[in-house]
């Protein structure tokens, strides 16, 4: 993180977040940014600021109906909407909690689940699963669609979401639109590559499964890692 230079302050609010971001800035600069434009006789920072001196608290502009945002001068139906519509998204994502996809106890477990989700897939489909030190599922990530082999989908991709995640271990899964579930050497190769870059990073890489139409190979299994 950027630390706030006094030759920064002079910045419009966008360039402000960029650099130094969005928890640095002013409740007046995040609402000029979400208002993006003044009026003829207001710039945007004074609308801004007219706004929340109406309001007083944000629990007031909160509060705020349509027509009572509406009787500040330049703020029109579509900017009152505007702003409700962000003050409502600002609630859910207050009020939302991570989703959960449940913990790994095995591969046959989790290899059943897969076959559900992946089974019927008529293309290729790489699969992170990333999971905390109790081996619960933090994310599931499709990192990547088409033919998986050693050269187009690179374990970097999925070392990335380990680390953005900040998982501790993590499997792959991928499936067969052939339906048969049985590893090739392009599988194999892969794997041995994920298993490097683990290594290197400090990760535990605890499968590879495959995925067919009715049935799954794990690595782990068949004591390939």
């Amino acid at each position: 993180m950027y630390e706030i230079k006094e030759e920064n302050i002079a910045l419009m609010p966008r360039e402000r977040l960029l650099i130094n971001g969005a928890e640095y800035l002013s409740e007046q600069e995040l609402l000029s940014i979400l208002l993006r434009t003044g009026t003829k006789d207001l710039s945007v920072g004074q609308l801004s600021h007219e706004v929340l001196e109406t309001f007083e608290t944000l629990d007031l502009l909160k509060k705020a109906t349509i027509e009572e945002l509406q009787t500040i001068k330049g703020i029109g139906k579509a900017k009152a909407i505007e702003i409700k519509a962000m003050i409502e998204l600002g609630k859910r994502v207050q009020l939302s909690v991570p989703q959960k996809f449940g913990s790994v106890v095995s591969s046959e477990g989790l290899g059943k689940m897969l076959i559900n989700d992946l089974g019927d897939l008529l293309q290729e489909h790489l699969v992170g699963l990333y999971l905390d030190t109790k081996n619960k599922i933090i994310r599931k990530k499709v990192i990547f669609i088409g033919t998986v082999n050693s050269s187009t989908a690179n374990p970097r991709e999925i070392l990335h979401f380990a680390v953005k995640y900040m998982a501790t271990s993590i499997i792959v899964a991928h499936n067969h639109p052939s339906g048969d579930s049985k590893p090739s050497k392009n599988d194999k190769e892969f794997t041995n590559k994920i298993i490097e870059a683990c290594d290197i990073m400090g990760i535990n890489f605890l499968d590879h499964i495959v995925v067919g139409k009715n049935g799954y190979y794990s690595f782990r299994e068949n004591n390939l890692i």
